[in-house]
């Protein structure tokens, strides 16, 4: 392994999946702005995620289905003041 390229600065850290609020610790150099309380009474510092293996398709088997006609409206709708009228 490479000297001097991997940072020295790893420290427990807990990641929180947003979206159904699963917590796990793991070991990671990750910029927190937040700390959390874990099970044994100590803070750790806190790095939300929006998806990990607990709610991903991949490793649940559950697909979610995405509203893309719903995204392409509300994205129209908020940039089409900028559009050029071709005439």
């Amino acid at each position: 392994m490479k000297k001097g390229i991997h940072p020295d600065n790893y420290r427990l850290v807990v990641f929180k999946d947003t979206s159904n609020d699963y917590t796990f610790m793991s070991r990671s150099c990750a910029p927190a702005k937040e700390t959390i309380k874990w099970e044994d009474g100590n803070e750790y510092p806190l790095v939300k995620l929006e998806i990990s293996h607990k709610s991903h398709p991949y490793y649940t088997g559950k697909i979610q289905y995405v509203d893309t006609a719903g995204r392409i409206d509300k994205f129209k709708n908020k940039y089409g003041k900028f559009q050029k009228n071709k005439k």
